[in-house]
């Protein structure tokens, strides 16, 4: 069973993030990652740059799938600002 922390890992040692939380049970996951490198980018383009980051997890079967929310630095901070 995977722990969120290990996730968490293998996003933060392969995409630098201002802000990175992953939670789960063991089974499902859900990530808040904010990094510099979606500014420019769609949601899709987004969620691609993070499964490029666990993909070989993904092929594995280790990791089945994982529900994010994804934001530039600075729409962190008005999305932290306006609740």
């Amino acid at each position: 069973m995977l722990d969120p922390k290990q996730i968490q890992s293998w996003i933060a040692d392969a995409l630098p993030c201002a802000y990175l939380t992953v939670d789960g049970d063991g089974h499902h996951f859900g990530a808040i990652i904010v990094s510099a490198e979606f500014a420019g980018l769609n949601r899709v383009k987004r969620q691609q740059r993070v499964y490029q980051t666990i993909r070989d997890k993904l092929d594995s079967g280790e990791l089945h799938a994982l529900s994010m929310q994804t934001f530039t630095p600075e729409e962190w901070q008005d999305a932290q600002s306006n609740g």
